[in-house]
């Protein structure tokens, strides 16, 4: 495919060994309008949310415990703030997690704790609103609160992300699926064009390796595919916990990518996918319809030959588990580095809320 730019990211390790991770980003409606935003990002600054960077790494140092724990933080920290709402809840790495019997692995294997999770995320959405509506607690709230209210979203989806990759580390490690997600706050959005649409779908819910893919889920809730895997095939909206569902129409600089083994192909994909769109069916949804914008829209490519000297996702995860820190990026014409770690987090980004 025709490339308009190639971004060099480094990452490095507790020591500040530094390894290059390169990809190209095409040429599509969507990419050429993101490349603009993500220009902007790197020129002007822009605080990148390292607690909210690695996703799905089975031993990296952010585990379940230290999750736990980060969540009852921040669930103290609202219940201390003025803004008249209080979360009866608590956290553990048990009670997290379900734990079924696999066949496969002879023994119990961890699952997520849907129910769990979902209530975690219905107090985000309460305390936050939508985009476009902000809930009269996020108004009210000062910029401490607000911090604390953010995490509670993304505390709840690495958390969920990290159970499902330790869960297939203990039965198909070759399915692991871990993945960089690249936000910034405050990043400036642009609004997505009828063109754009179309690199939505179904059949873009299963990404490649290395593949870079728009971070565009800017609205409030959970998106079409993340109900229907989490809820299962027999659920309906309207009997859900947590249902804000809106359809994309703005992106912004940030972005994804994709580390897992290709899935496309394999007849256990094609399986879900063929019993999602049943269920998008059966809740009044046309597949078929672009503006519901499902899926994950393609902005470039990893090239891994060059960036790891390999193809072979074990070497891959083995060496990006090492180096869970980005340090720099660099477009051809932008370059910013980012000399913090998620250590920092706090610390840094309440006075940019």
């Amino acid at each position: 495919m025709k490339t308009i730019d190639k971004v060099e990211m480094l990452l490095r390790n507790t020591s500040g060994f530094i390894i290059p991770v390169c990809f190209d980003v095409y040429d599509n409606s969507l990419s050429r309008k993101w490349l603009g935003a993500f220009n902007s990002i790197l020129d002007n600054k822009l605080h990148l949310e390292k607690n909210y960077c690695f996703f799905g790494f089975p031993d990296g140092s952010r585990d379940l415990d230290f999750l736990a724990s980060e969540i009852n933080r921040t669930i103290a920290g609202i219940n201390g703030s003025s803004i008249d709402y209080m979360i009866k809840d608590y956290f553990t790495s048990a009670n997290m997690v379900e734990t079924n019997y696999s066949e496969r692995a002879g023994k119990d294997i961890i699952e997520v704790n849907h129910n769990k999770f979902n209530q975690l995320h219905l107090y985000f959405e309460e305390t936050q609103g939508v985009s476009g509506a902000m809930s009269k607690h996020y108004t009210a709230a000062d910029a401490e609160t607000r911090w604390y209210i953010r995490q509670l979203n993304l505390l709840c989806h690495e958390a969920e992300c990290l159970i499902l990759s330790l869960g297939r580390q203990a039965t198909t490690p070759e399915w692991v699926r871990p993945s960089n997600v690249m936000c910034w706050l405050n990043a400036p959005r642009f609004i997505l064009d009828e063109e754009d649409y179309n690199l939505f779908g179904i059949d873009t819910i299963a990404r490649d390796p290395g593949g870079v893919y728009v971070g565009v889920n800017k609205a409030v809730g959970k998106h079409h595919y993340e109900v229907f895997s989490d809820e299962g095939g027999d659920s309906r909206l309207d009997e859900l916990t947590t249902t804000t569902l809106k359809p994309q129409t703005e992106a912004a600089g940030d972005f994804d990518i994709e580390w897992g083994k290709a899935t496309k192909d394999e007849q256990f994909m094609q399986d879900k996918l063929k019993q999602f769109r049943t269920w998008l069916v059966a809740n009044n949804f046309d597949p078929k319809e672009p503006s519901l914008t499902i899926g994950h829209p393609k902005i470039g490519q990893v090239d891994l030959q060059q960036s790891f000297g390999t193809d072979d996702f074990h070497q891959i995860l083995e060496k990006l588990t090492q180096h869970l820190d980005v340090y720099s990026i660099k477009t051809s014409d932008s370059y910013a580095e980012y000399d913090y770690t998620w250590h920092d987090s706090k610390q840094l980004q309440v006075p940019l809320l």
